[in-house]
């Protein structure tokens, strides 16, 4: 009879540092109470995380793969062995939810073409929570990742996603590098109409959470300092 195969867990993490079971369901902890084997960003802020959640549990039975940029595309599917042998493993994002704005989604894809079944749990991720607060078309939206850095392709790049979302009304979701946040909210407020709309959500889920929905023309009188603060932008132009 064949072993049946450990289930890949997509387990998502805080968006910032406040207590993990404020805004994480309790069945995280029930999960990571019973896997040794993790796919991770970060070695140090993963066994960090996890021993929040779960502080009897044993550092020294863990067993952590790294996956960045930096990581050989060869080495993935050897990551996925302990599932083909039949323990669980687990895939931790180092914000938010794995594979979404995430490289774990190369781990995931290789799990389905396994038979591996993946069980995605439930957790905050900053880019739904940015739109369910934004007063956006929530039916209609897109996530774009980074701008260009280029100064005059970031600029037509804000002017391709106002045209298309005043064309297809649809939301246009991005983010920056924190601390080019407030660079960006210059380059919004000098490359786009007034009557735009633009939506900041920064330090979602923390006390310092921020989120506020008004158009160009008000961003160009409004003192906010957005520096080295995890940030959504979404624009619509109606």
């Amino acid at each position: 009879m064949t072993e049946a195969k450990g289930k890949l867990y997509l387990i998502p993490t805080r968006l910032g540092d406040n207590a993990p079971l404020e805004v994480l369901p309790i069945s995280i902890k029930k999960i990571i109470e019973t896997v040794d084997d993790y796919i991770v960003e970060n070695e140090k802020t993963a066994r960090r995380f996890i021993k929040k959640i779960s502080s009897n549990k044993s550092q020294e039975s863990l067993n952590i793969h790294i996956i960045n940029k930096y990581t050989e595309v060869s080495e993935l599917p050897s990551y996925l062995n302990p599932c083909l042998n039949g323990s669980p493993v687990g895939l931790l994002s180092e914000a938010g939810c794995p594979g979404v704005a995430d490289p774990g989604a190369e781990i995931v894809k290789i799990a389905h073409e396994k038979d591996i079944q993946v069980v995605p749990l439930v957790g905050p991720s900053s880019i739904l929570l940015a739109l369910m607060s934004s007063g956006m078309n929530g039916q209609n939206f897109a996530f774009n990742g980074y701008l260009p850095i280029d100064k005059s392709e970031r600029k037509s790049a804000l002017k391709k996603l106002e045209r298309i979302s005043f064309e297809h009304n649809q939301s246009q979701l991005f983010i920056e590098t924190p601390y080019r946040n407030n660079k960006m909210l210059e380059e919004i407020c000098m490359s786009l109409h007034n009557n735009t709309r633009v939506c900041i959500a920064c330090d979602i889920t923390l006390p310092t959470e921020y989120i506020k929905t008004q158009t160009v023309k008000d961003w160009k009188h409004t003192n906010i300092d957005l520096h080295k603060r995890p940030s959504i932008f979404i624009i619509q132009k109606d």
